[in-house]
């Protein structure tokens, strides 16, 4: 009897996990992707969202078609966060983050080259404690697309409001996951989408917009933030670094005046687009394309890591994120602002010094945070749930370099427990 009581139990409970996500639309679940052979570790969904109808000028109906993937968790996904997670650029696909940094799988290469990668599941998935939709956004990033093309002409504003209509639509797809706790979260020039986004989210709920969002905060990697911190902290991070030699430095400083911001050329951004070998192939076949729901190549276009036909009109319309951030945080939402001391792109002694200047109280003066007994990096808290973290080693891309320490630092941030 005990042992049949058992097992009633255990049953309840694997019954009450596959049941978690009931409400999703049928269509979207996928049941098999190529290049993984075994079960999925929980339930993944995705699919399209149309954030946007219009009438062109002469007269024909269109729309936006936002491309989403989305993991429940593989812990408790009726009571684990929900966490909107962007990739930067501007115009870089968030697969960027779901191939290569905290995704299910690990992708390997396939041979002989140009073969499909070879999927196998992630040890450091963010999936492991959080239900996680990576969204291709803006408009014609990655997978998204629209019929014309002229809603590829966007910038900062025009994407935080589609990106909170494509939010609203989503909770009514998936209104179980409505009572979770939300974030949104990103990398890069994230930096910039982030807090636009969570103020649209915000404003939405203080005028009651439906469905209302369990909003509680965000975090930022290595964000993009402020042009003068930022561009004013990369000759000196670069020095401090031992990649050029004193007199590039002094040099720089007498004729720069200590103002080292440019905008990055062309050639950096050719660069950046490099060594997404697996993405490219897995996510421009046709097979993969239908496994996931995404509209074929002929209609979504090809899938590149950062799309010219965004970035090359996109307009960067907001200015600083220091007024942003002040807002949120002044409303009581949770910030966590994590760098990889490494990086040269967005150098932590920049963020740093932002997020020194808001002029919030110490509560937890610089320490370090550890691993396994190892120390991690090193963090600085203030009040109003506000903490700024640095994670020892890691680049640009924190949980590329960095997996297991960025699932450590992720999941207790959103646990609430000490990092």
């Amino acid at each position: 009897m005990i042992i049949l009581k058992f097992i009633c139990s255990i049953t309840l409970a694997l019954l009450l996990t596959v049941s978690s996500v009931g409400a999703a639309p049928k269509e979207s679940l996928i049941t098999s992707l190529p290049g993984f052979d075994g079960t999925l570790p929980s339930e993944h969904y995705a699919g399209y969202v149309t954030t946007y109808m219009y009438v062109t000028i002469d007269g024909s109906p269109g729309k936006k078609s936002l491309f989403y993937y989305f993991i429940a968790s593989e812990r408790n996904p009726s009571k684990d966060p929900v966490v909107l997670w962007l990739n930067g650029g501007p115009g870089c696909s968030s697969f960027d983050g779901f191939i290569y940094e905290h995704g299910p799988f690990k992708f390997h290469v396939g041979k002989p080259k140009g073969s499909l990668p070879v999927l196998h599941l992630n040890p450091f998935s963010w999936s492991k404690v959080s239900n996680i939709i990576y969204l291709e956004s803006p408009c014609g990033v990655g997978l998204s697309y629209s019929d014309n093309p002229k809603n590829y002409v966007t910038g900062d504003l025009q994407t935080a409001s589609d990106t909170h209509a494509f939010l609203l639509k989503w909770f009514k797809l998936y209104p179980e996951f409505l009572s979770n706790p939300f974030y949104i979260s990103g990398e890069s020039y994230a930096g910039i989408y982030v807090p636009t986004l969570a103020s649209e989210v915000v404003k939405g709920i203080q005028i009651g917009k439906t469905p209302l969002i369990n909003f509680k905060g965000y975090m930022i990697g290595n964000g993009v933030t402020d042009e003068k911190f930022d561009g004013n902290a990369l000759v000196p991070f670069a020095f401090g670094m031992g990649l050029i030699s004193s007199d590039i430095y002094e040099a720089c400083q007498t004729t720069c005046g200590g103002k080292f911001y440019d905008p990055p050329s062309e050639t950096c951004l050719m660069n950046l687009e490099k060594d997404d070998e697996a993405a490219v192939a897995w996510l421009n076949d046709e097979a993969v394309r239908k496994a996931i729901h995404a509209a074929p190549a002929s209609v979504a276009g090809s899938w590149w890591i950062c799309a010219r036909r965004v970035r090359n009109s996109y307009s960067t319309d907001t200015g600083s994120m220091i007024p942003y951030h002040k807002n949120l945080t002044s409303l009581g939402n949770r910030v966590l602002i994590y760098s990889g001391d490494h990086d040269t792109v967005v150098p932590f002694t920049g963020t740093q010094a932002w997020t020194r200047s808001l002029g919030y109280k110490i509560i937890d003066e610089w320490r370090p945070w550890m691993t396994d007994d190892q120390v991690a990096g090193y963090l600085q808290g203030y009040d109003n749930n506000f903490t700024f973290l640095a994670i020892k080693g890691a680049g640009h891309m924190v949980a590329q370099t960095k997996p297991r320490e960025a699932l450590e630092f992720y999941s207790r941030w959103l646990d609430g427990k000490p990092i």
